[in-house]
């Protein structure tokens, strides 16, 4: 069976960039790797197929005579330059994997970047829409004051470890792959502690308390993150700091539900006012302000107070506040009340529909269902 072309088996054009190119191989090796696919003949011939392609384009002097031969060019059975040329699939899966784990592999003693924290902070919602100065307190590794993040005692210093030679990698052959392992002896430092620091045991760093202030900015949602630069846990053989994330949550409040910009609220009133008009007062989170309720006005019924919501923290103007009108039934009414009512009860009935245009869209819309049950 003739063999595709590589640019078409990794879905480039023949103009690609070395970034494109290894952005398209990773994709493909990730989705069709055998440990991901075991016992599919299939996905382990794609993956051979597209690490035959990288191979081949990823080396500039093969890729010219690729793009003018063709496959003739590097195929060695035809005598042309084919082969890793000395480099093994366990360097090539490094290469472009390595960016996922930290950005490439580590040599020999090379440094590791600190780990990134998250931390959950809790605010009320007039803390997110005002801004609030706020403390955090965790634990996070730092680096060990005894042995300066070495590792070793103070006085001491690390051999080199005989098992790579200190490489801290070891290279196996498996078959068709020639694997590259991190060294079990030293885990990939390529030299070994053999007197470790007392007060770290070794490890170059050690748990520590922490309190950091931290200031929120006003319009503030929950899932907004604040980033601290290096306040994460300290790095390792003179690695960077990680960072620290401060993950926004904002607490549900008494009479506020807040959607992105806007705010809504429930305003209890009294059926009087609703039936004759009038004003109410409603919360805002600047203070009280006066509503206008016209007469008629039904329960459900929602008005809207422009910029009386929240300014978000990304700019633009603020949100509106949005307020839903609940009549409120008296209760506990005494024998003067109640006559009164009942009488205010008669003269309704006795002015038919018009008094109640809900009811008589309800009856309307009951008797056609009841029509339609019964055709």
């Amino acid at each position: 069976m003739s063999k595709r072309d590589y640019y078409e088996v990794l879905g480039i054009a023949k103009d690609a960039s070395a970034d494109e190119l290894k952005k398209a191989y990773r994709r493909l090796a990730m989705k069709h790797h055998p440990d991901r696919n075991p016992d599919d003949a299939e996905a382990e011939v794609r993956f051979k197929e597209a690490k035959e392609a990288y191979e081949v384009l990823n080396d500039p002097q093969k890729r010219s005579v690729y793009d003018q031969f063709g496959h003739a060019g590097v195929d060695p059975a035809a005598g042309g330059m084919g082969g890793m040329g000395g480099q093994g699939f366990g360097d090539i899966f490094g290469d472009v994997f390595g960016d996922i784990f930290g950005g490439g592999r580590r040599g020999q003693g090379g440094p590791y970047r600190g780990a990134d924290l998250r931390y959950e902070l809790a605010v009320t919602l007039e803390e997110a829409v005002l801004g609030h100065d706020a403390e955090v307190k965790f634990q996070s590794l730092k680096e060990c004051g005894t042995c300066k993040g070495d590792g070793a005692k103070p006085g001491t210093d690390k051999k080199t470890c005989t098992t790579c030679g200190g490489a801290g990698q070891l290279r196996r052959q498996q078959g068709f792959f020639s694997v590259q392992q991190t060294c079990p002896e030293c885990r990939g430092e390529g030299r070994i502690i053999e007197h470790p620091c007392e007060e770290c045991r070794g490890q170059g760093r050690v748990q520590q308390s922490r309190t950091l202030a931290v200031k929120v900015p006003a319009g503030v949602d929950t899932g907004d993150r604040i980033r601290l630069s290096g306040e994460g846990e300290a790095g390792q053989a003179g690695g960077p700091p990680g960072d620290l994330y401060v993950e926004i949550r904002v607490l549900p409040h008494a009479v506020f539900e807040r959607d992105g910009a806007d705010l809504s609220c429930k305003v209890p009133l009294g059926f009087t006012t609703a039936a004759l008009g009038g004003e109410t007062k409603v919360p805002t989170l600047g203070g009280e302000v006066s509503l206008k309720i016209p007469a008629g006005t039904q329960s459900g019924k929602v008005f809207r107070l422009r910029g009386k919501g929240v300014k978000q923290v990304r700019g633009g103007g603020p949100g509106d506040l949005y307020c839903r009108v609940d009549i409120e039934t008296p209760t506990d009414l005494n024998a003067e009340q109640r006559e009164l009512l009942e009488q205010f009860q008669v003269s309704i009935e006795a002015g038919g529909d018009r008094h109640s245009p809900r009811a008589r869209s309800w009856r309307d819309n009951l008797k056609e269902f009841f029509d339609g049950i019964g055709s």
